[in-house]
């Protein structure tokens, strides 16, 4: 089941990479329904904030007509940061599956753990290491051609 989600995950981050983003797809899913989905838009938007897991968050809302997003599951590529786990907990999202550990900007287990965070008024489950390898690696060969 995470594998069929997290490939569509990874189609939008490839996405990201055609406007010289950082290839971080999202893709938020109620039921059996991809309802958003997301890629990285900061270059090509000038926009700080449009990463792929808000862009998803947002597109999810449009199409549930709500911002209360529970019973759905967000999938991303790249732990997310500490906006996007903040933004996770305020969507009311249930649950966050995601590939590789951002160990610079991680807010889901590296360097905080936001959507777990029993003070706060909802917690989110976490589900991580889902293609990790592959999502790490595909970072890393964008990472490595930008330095050329």
């Amino acid at each position: 089941m995470h594998d069929r989600w997290m490939e569509a995950a990874i189609a939008a981050a490839h996405e990201a990479a055609v406007h010289d983003d950082v290839p971080i797809g999202a893709v938020v899913i109620r039921g059996d329904e991809v309802v958003g989905q997301g890629h990285n838009r900061r270059e090509v938007d000038g926009d700080p904030t449009a990463h792929a897991e808000v862009l998803a968050l947002r597109a999810a809302a449009r199409t549930l007509g709500t911002w209360r997003l529970d019973g759905c599951t967000l999938y991303v590529t790249l732990e997310p940061c500490t906006m996007c786990a903040g933004a996770l907990v305020l969507a009311r999202i249930d649950r966050v599956v995601f590939a590789a550990d951002d160990p610079k900007a991680g807010a889901v287990g590296a360097l905080y753990d936001i959507p777990r965070d029993p003070r706060l008024n909802h917690q989110v489950e976490v589900v991580r290491g889902v293609r990790a390898e592959e999502c790490g690696q595909l970072l890393r060969d964008f990472f490595r051609d930008r330095r050329r």
